[in-house]
C-alpha cells in the first residue's frame, strides 16, 4: 500500500499537518493573519519563538543533521514576503505567485531539496494583499492576453491551507481577474475548504499522480493514490478545470505496465465532470549534484536511482544544469505516456513533456 499522510509525523488524526515548532517574524504580527496564527498557536500550546527573518531561522532542535532536518520539516515560520518580484514559471505559467515556501511531504526526488537547501522548514506569508496587488500589476501589464500564475512552485499549498486559508483567497482573487488565471498542483487530498470558493473557472486544480512503484518508494508523508483520485472527483464536481501532472516519470522495471495501470485506474474511477476540460503535464525525473548529495544525506536508504553515468546532462539557465534521462529513454517515456493518454483520454490536452 502507498504511504499516506496518516503515517507521517507531525500530523493530526485526519492527516493534516500540525507544526511542532513555530517561529514568527515581528512584522508578521502587523498583519491580521499573522496575529491570528500567533494567538492560535499560543492557545494550542505549540512552542513559539521570534525570528528576525524567515530566511534565517535558528534554534530548531536536533543533535545530528538528520534530526535537524526532520524537525525542520515539522517547523512553521510565519513571515512577510518582502521580495515582490515574481519568478517566472515556464512552461507551466508566466509567473510563480509566492504564497509559501517549503513542503510538509517527504518526497525523495523533490527539487526543493535543491531550491530550499539548508532551509527545509515551511514558510508561510501573511501579506497576501500586497502579493495579490503585485499579481494584478503583472496582469495589467499583459492586459488583452491571459497571464497564468503557478502557486505550487516552492510548496504544496493544499497541505497548509487549513492553517493559512491563503489558497482560497488566491482562488477568489483570481476569479475576479478577467485576464488572470491560477494554477497549482498537490499530492494532498484535503480539498473540502476549497470546494465552495468563487473560482469562476479561473483556477486549474491539478493533482500529481504516479505509478504505484513511485508513490510507494519515494512519496512518504503524502496522500495515497486513491485519496488524491477521490479529491480530484470532488474538485471536478465543484466546477474547477482539472489537470494531472505525471511526475517524475521514472524508469523502473515494469514502468510501461505501471504507467498504463495508473492511467487505466484514472480512466475507470474519474467522475464524468473531469473529462470536460482535462490536461496532462509530463515531467521526467531529473536531479542536480547538490540535490543528490542532500537526498542521500536525508534519505540514506532511498531506492532512488541517481547514477550520473546513465544520464544526460541538460544545461539550464544561469549556466547550471541537471541530469535527465538520455534521449532514447526520455523519448520512450514520452511516446508511451502520450499513446496511452490519447487512448484513454482522447479529449484531454497534453500541455508539455519535459
Amino acid at each position: 500500500m502507498a504511504t499516506t499522510v496518516q503515517e507521517a509525523p507531525g500530523r493530526s488524526k485526519s492527516g493534516l499537518f500540525i507544526p511542532d515548532y513555530v517561529f514568527v517574524e515581528p512584522h508578521a504580527l502587523d498583519y491580521p493573519l499573522g496575529k491570528e496564527l500567533y494567538q492560535r498557536f499560543q492557545r494550542e500550546g505549540i512552542p513559539i519563538q521570534m525570528t528576525t527573518s524567515h530566511n534565517q531561522v535558528r534554534g530548531i532542535p536536533g543533535e545530528t543533521d538528520a534530526e535537524k532536518y526532520r524537525n525542520a520539516k515539522r517547523t512553521l515560520v510565519i513571515g512577510v514576503r518582502k521580495t515582490l518580484k515574481f519568478e517566472t514559471s515556464k512552461p507551466s505559467a508566466e509567473y510563480a505567485i509566492p504564497l509559501a515556501t517549503g513542503c510538509v511531504g517527504h518526497c525523495h526526488y523533490c527539487y526543493l531539496n535543491t531550491n530550499v537547501g539548508s532551509r527545509p522548514y515551511i514558510r508561510i506569508y501573511v501579506n497576501t494583499d500586497e502579493i495579490f496587488a503585485q499579481a494584478k500589476t503583472y496582469i495589467e501589464e499583459r492586459a488583452g492576453e491571459i497571464t497564468r500564475f503557478e502557486a505550487a512552485c516552492t510548496s504544496d499549498p493544499v497541505s497548509i491551507e487549513h492553517i493559512t486559508g491563503n489558497l482560497k483567497r488566491a482562488i477568489e482573487f483570481m476569479g475576479e481577474q478577467e485576464w488572470g488565471r491560477l494554477r497549482f498542483v498537490t499530492k494532498f487530498h484535503h480539498v473540502d475548504s476549497l470546494l465552495d470558493a468563487r473560482h469562476k473557472g479561473h483556477t486549474r486544480f491539478r493533482f500529481s499522480m504516479n505509478a504505484d512503484y513511485v508513490i510507494k518508494n519515494f512519496e512518504p508523508g503524502t496522500s495515497s493514490f486513491s485519496e488524491r483520485l477521490e479529491a480530484a472527483g470532488k474538485v471536478a464536481k465543484a466546477g474547477y478545470p482539472l489537470g494531472f501532472i505525471l511526475a517524475p516519470l521514472y524508469w523502473f522495471e515494469g514502468w510501461e505496465e505501471g504507467y498504463t495501470d495508473l492511467l487505466e485506474r484514472l480512466r475507470e474511477q474519474l467522475v464524468p465532470e473531469a473529462m470536460e476540460d482535462l490536461t496532462f503535464e509530463l515531467i521526467q525525473h531529473r536531479f542536480t549534484k547538490i540535490a543528490k548529495s542532500l537526498i542521500l544525506q536525508r534519505y540514506p536508504k532511498t531506492k532512488l536511482e541517481m547514477n550520473e553515468e546513465e544520464r544526460k546532462y541538460k544545461w539550464g539557465k544561469y549556466g547550471k544544469g541537471k541530469y535527465v534521462y538520455p534521449d532514447v529513454k526520455a523519448k520512450s517515456l514520452q511516446a508511451h505516456l502520450e499513446k496511452e493518454i490519447s487512448r484513454l483520454f482522447p479529449q484531454a490536452r497534453i500541455e508539455y513533456f519535459t
